[in-house]
């Protein structure tokens, strides 16, 4: 099999579960958004990444290259934050943010 990546795209993200028309719930709206809106918009994503196989190299990336905004590797905003402010990255990041 081949696979052919856009510029710019990592392999791993050719295999993500979040690729799609529901790619939407992953990122806040160019409108403003109610807390319980962004709660069960983020629910919504994470339940999406829970069985991603590549969960882990999604979180690294973000981690990474310090993603701010949307739910990549089954993390929002402030808890990738809270990863990078203990100084954790790799294959333990997701375990430490359970």
């Amino acid at each position: 099999m081949t696979v052919i990546v856009s510029r710019g795209e990592e392999v791993w993200q050719t295999r993500a579960a979040c690729r799609g028309p529901h790619a939407v719930v992953f990122f806040p709206p160019s409108r403003p958004e109610r807390k319980e809106e962004r709660v069960s918009r983020e629910r919504a994503a994470k339940e999406i990444c829970r069985p991603c196989p590549v969960l882990q190299d999604c979180l690294e990336y973000a981690i990474r290259i310090r993603e701010m905004n949307g739910i990549w590797g089954g993390l929002n905003e402030t808890e990738r934050k809270q990863i990078i402010d203990r100084g954790i990255s790799g294959p333990h990041a997701a375990a430490a943010s359970a």
